[in-house]
C-alpha cells in the first residue's frame, strides 16, 4: 500500500503518488469536490465536499470510475468524448460539464482533470498511466444567471421580438437541461392557448395545441392556466387531464408534461411555461430552479411586449374609438397607393368626413355624450367598409377612408351610403341625436398622386360642402385649390389688418318703435377695405377669423375700438345710450373675457350700462366651464346680454330663463318674410310673447319698409333695426345723423 493513502484516509489497497501530502483535513473543509483516482482511474479518495455535492460517501465511491459514477448518461455521451479525447492528447482538462447527482439530478460543474505522471520506469519497461485529480465546483446558478437570464435580458435590451426572445429561452433551457422540450404559450384574452415558441417540440404538435380553450381539462398546459397552478403529469397515456391529446403526443415520444402559468403582475394568467419528458418522470430539482428563473424572465418579456403594444397603440391609435390615427392612416394609405401604382388600372378614393355641429352636443350635453356620438360614428363607418378599404380618426370630429379600386360613380355611391348610416338616430342616456356629415372627395391619381396632397384636396371638397345648402357631399375640382389658396392670402392679410389697425368699424342705429327718431342704442359692425379686393364681406372674414386663430385678437380690437368711440361721444355729450358688440362663441372659451371687458370699460371711463355683448344662440347651449364662468362674471359686473339670431339655432325656454338675458334680436329672415309668410308671422308673435313674459325687449333686424316697421310697432316690438331707418355708416355720419334726427324731432 502507498504510505500516502493512510494519510488522505482512503480505503485499503489505492496507489497514491508520493509527491501528493497529506492534506485531507484540509480538502475536507473545500466547497469543492474533489477526487483522486488511481492508474486504472478508479477513485481511491473523495473530500467531504464530495459528498455534499454528489451525494456519495467515499466508501460508495471508492473503486468505481468518476465517467461511470457522475457522467455516465445518454445526453452527455458526445460531452464525454470530448474529455476523453483531451485527456488522452494533452493529459489535463478544463471546461464545463454536465454531471449527475446520485438521485439522478443534473448539475453543471467546473471540471478540471489532471493526470500525475507515475514514477520513471526500470530500463525496459512501460511507463504506467499515473493517478488523476479531479476537481468539481457548483456552476448550476452561475450558469442560470449568466447563460440564462444574461442572455435573455441583453435579448430584451436589443429589442427582440417576443416569440424570438422566447425561444431563446427554451434553447438555453434544453441546453442546460438535455432531457427536456421547453415551450411558451400564450393565453390571451379569450382565454385560448397560442404557441410561442417550441423550438424542439414537433410543430404538428404546437398546432394541435394552438387556439385550444384553457380548462379544467385541458392537458397540462391548459389545466394550469385554467387554474393558475403548476400541473405535473408523469404520465400522460394514463392521466385524465390529457385524454383528448396522449395519442398524439405518444405517438411522437412525449411521454411526461410538467406545465406552470406565467402570470403578470395583476396575477392574471397571460401565458404557460412546460417541460416535455421523454420518459414517464417528473422535473427534478435542476429542472425547478430553471422554471423559477424561466417564469420571471417570461413574465418580463410578456409585459415588456404588452407596454410595447401599448405604446404603439396610443402612437398610431385613437384611444377613443380605436381607429388609427393620422400618423398612421397617412402610413398604411401611402402604402396602399404605391402597391395600386404597380397595378394595370390603378385608382382610388379618399373621402374626408366632418360632422356638423358635433360641439353643440359636446357643449349642451357635455363631453361623454360626445365621446359616446364619435364611438358609434366610428362603428358605423367600419360597418360600411369592405375588407381592403381603410378608415382612420384624423381629429376631434373628422374621419378619412381610403377605398383602394373605386371609381368616382363609386365612390360617390360610398359617400352618399355613408351619410344615411350617419344620419340614423341615435339614442344617449334618453336623448337622441340625429348625426349628419359633410364628405369631400378626392380621386387617386387624377386628384393627387399621394397621400397628403389627396388629403388636403379631399378636406378643401368637404369644407365646400360644407357650403352648399341641399348636398353634403362634394367631389374636389381645381378650382377648390384656388379657393384655399386665396382662404390662406386672406387669412394672413387679416392677421396682418388686426395688427396694423387697418380694420375700422361702422355704426347702425337701433330706434324705439314708439318714439320712431328716438335712438335706443347702436351697434358696432366691422368692416375691412383690402387694398386689392376692396370692402371684404364681414361675413366672410369674421368667418375666417372664428375658423382660424384670429378671433380672439380680432375680438380684442373690436372691444378697444369700440369703447374708444363710446368715449369719445360721452365727452362730446352726444346721446347714444349704448353700444352693442358681437362676440363670437369661441371667445366665451377663453377664461380672461370677462375681465378683458372689464379692463376695456375702465381704461376707456365707462360704465357696464354703457356696453351690450351680443352673444349667439351657440353660447347660451355652450356647457362648458370657461363660457359658463364668463356668463356669470358678466352678468355680476352688470353687462347686458342680447341674444343674437333668436330662432335661428336652437334655443330653449329653459336657457332663457336660466340665463341673464336682457334682449332677444329676432333674425331679419323672419322679418323679411313678414309680408308673404303665415309662419313667419306666427313666429313673431310667439317670441313677442315670450320677450314679454320674460320681461326682455325685442329688437327686429332688419327692417326696411314702413308695413314691417308698422306691424311691428302694433304687436309690441320694442326696437328696431334696419335700412328703412340708417345704413351702417361711419362714426362721423351717425354723429351729422344723431343731429338731423334731432333736429326732426324738435320741428328745427
Amino acid at each position: 500500500m502507498h504510505p500516502a493513502s493512510n494519510l488522505l484516509q482512503t480505503a485499503p489497497d489505492p496507489a497514491l503518488p508520493a509527491s501528493l501530502p497529506g492534506m485531507a483535513q484540509a480538502l475536507d473543509v473545500s466547497d469543492c469536490a474533489i477526487v483522486i483516482t488511481d492508474e486504472q482511474r478508479r477513485i481511491v479518495y473523495v473530500n467531504a465536499g464530495f459528498q455534499r455535492l454528489f451525494g456519495y460517501t467515499l466508501q460508495e465511491a471508492h473503486g468505481r470510475r468518476p465517467r461511470d459514477l457522475l457522467l455516465n448518461m445518454p445526453s452527455v455521451k458526445d460531452s464525454l468524448s470530448h474529455i476523453e479525447e483531451l485527456l488522452a492528447s494533452q493529459g489535463r482538462f478544463t471546461g464545463e460539464a454536465l454531471a449527475f447527482h446520485r438521485n439522478g439530478d443534473p448539475i453543471w460543474v467546473s471540471l478540471a482533470i489532471n493526470i500525475h505522471p507515475a514514477p520513471l520506469p526500470a530500463p525496459g519497461e512501460s511507463r504506467a498511466p499515473g493517478c488523476a485529480v479531479l476537481t468539481f465546483t457548483d456552476l448550476t446558478l452561475t450558469k442560470l444567471h449568466e447563460a440564462l437570464q444574461s442572455r435573455v435580458l441583453e435579448a430584451m435590451v436589443h429589442e427582440v421580438p417576443l416569440p424570438q426572445l422566447m425561444t431563446l429561452v427554451c434553447q438555453e433551457v434544453e441546453r442546460m437541461a438535455p432531457d427536456v422540450i421547453a415551450s411558451v404559450l400564450r393565453v390571451d384574452a379569450n382565454g385560448q392557448l397560442h404557441a410561442l415558441s417550441a423550438p424542439s417540440l414537433p410543430h404538428a404538435l404546437s398546432m394541435l395545441i394552438d387556439g385550444k380553450a384553457i380548462g379544467p381539462q385541458a392537458g397540462s398546459c391548459g389545466t394550469a392556466a385554467y387554474r393558475g397552478e403548476p400541473v405535473v403529469v408523469t404520465d400522460i397515456a394514463s392521466d385524465p387531464l390529457w385524454q383528448d391529446y396522449h395519442p398524439r403526443f405518444t405517438a411522437m415520444g412525449i411521454r411526461a408534461c410538467w406545465s406552470s402559468p406565467i402570470k403578470n403582475r395583476e396575477g392574471r394568467v397571460v401565458g404557460t411555461f412546460a417541460f416535455y419528458f421523454r420518459e414517464p418522470v417528473g422535473p427534478n430539482s435542476l429542472h425547478r430552479r430553471l422554471v423559477e428563473v424561466c417564469l420571471q424572465l417570461c413574465t418580463l418579456a410578456m409585459e415588456r411586449e404588452t407596454a410595447q403594444n401599448r405604446i404603439h397603440q396610443l402612437a398610431y391609435y385613437d384611444t377613443l374609438t380605436h381607429l388609427p390615427n393620422r400618423t398612421l392612416f397617412t402610413d398604411c394609405a401611402q402604402r396602399a397607393l404605391l402597391t395600386l401604382g404597380q397595378t394595370t388600372q390603378p385608382q382610388a378614393a379618399l373621402l374626408f368626413v366632418d360632422l356638423d355641429r358635433f360641439k353643440l352636443v359636446n357643449d349642451s350635453q357635455g363631453h361623454a355624450a360626445g365621446d359616446a356620438l364619435l364611438c358609434e360614428i366610428a362603428s358605423r363607418l367600419r360597418q360600411q367598409l369592405r375588407p381592403q378599404d381603410l378608415v382612420g380618426r384624423l381629429s376631434s370630429d373628422e374621419f378619412v377612408l381610403m377605398l383602394p379600386g373605386e371609381t368616382a360613380t363609386q365612390a360617390i355611391a360610398t359617400a352618399q351610403r355613408l351619410l344615411d348610416s350617419i344620419a340614423q338616430p341615435f339614442d344617449h342616456q334618453g336623448m337622441q341625436h340625429r348625426p349628419q356629415a359633410c364628405i369631400g372627395i378626392a380621386l387617386y391619381p387624377a386628384d393627387g398622386s399621394n397621400i397628403r396632397t389627396l388629403l388636403r384636396h379631399a378636406d378643401q371638397a368637404m369644407q365646400a360642402a360644407k357650403k352648399q345648402p341641399n348636398a353634403h357631399w362634394c367631389r374636389f375640382s381645381p378650382e377648390l385649390s384656388v379657393q384655399a389658396h386665396e382662404r390662406v392670402v386672406m387669412e394672413h392679410d387679416l392677421r396682418e389688418a388686426i395688427a396694423q389697425r387697418h380694420l375700422h368699424l361702422h355704426y347702425q342705429p337701433q330706434v324705439l318703435s314708439q318714439a320712431v327718431g328716438r335712438l335706443h342704442g347702436v351697434e358696432a359692425l366691422a368692416r375691412w377695405n383690402h387694398p386689392v379686393w376692396g370692402a371684404v364681406s364681414p361675413a366672410r372674414f369674421i368667418a375666417l377669423a372664428e375658423d382660424s386663430s384670429l378671433i380672439q385678437d380680432l375680438t380684442r380690437w373690436l372691444l378697444e375700438a369700440a369703447c374708444a368711440q363710446m368715449a369719445r361721444w360721452r365727452k362730446a355729450r352726444l346721446p347714444v345710450p349704448q353700444l352693442a358688440i358681437n362676440l363670437s362663441a369661441r371667445n366665451f372659451h377663453d377664461p380672461q373675457l370677462a375681465e378683458q371687458v372689464q379692463a376695456a370699460l375702465t381704461r376707456h371711463g365707462l360704465q357696464p350700462h354703457d356696453l351690450v355683448l351680443e352673444i349667439t344662440e351657440s353660447v347660451m347651449m355652450d356647457a362648458s366651464a370657461a363660457a359658463v364662468a364668463n356668463l356669470h362674471k358678466l352678468n355680476v359686473m352688470g353687462l347686458q346680454l342680447s341674444l343674437d339670431d333668436f330662432g335661428t339655432g336652437y334655443s330653449s325656454l329653459s336657457h332663457l330663463h336660466r340665463l341673464p338675458i336682457s334682449e332677444l334680436k329676432l333674425d331679419q329672415s323672419f322679418v323679411r318674410d313678414l309680408e308673404s309668410s303665415p309662419a313667419a308671422t306666427a313666429l313673431i308673435r310667439s317670441v313677442l310673447s315670450i320677450a314679454r313674459s320674460l320681461g326682455m325687449k325685442v329688437v327686429a333686424e332688419g327692417v326696411e319698409t314702413r308695413e314691417q316697421s308698422e306691424w311691428l310697432q302694433r304687436h309690441g316690438c320694442a326696437v328696431m333695426q334696419g335700412y328703412l331707418f340708417c345704413r351702417p355708416v361711419s362714426a362721423a355720419q351717425l354723429e351729422y345723423w344723431l343731429r338731423a334726427q334731432s333736429a326732426k324731432t324738435t320741428g328745427a
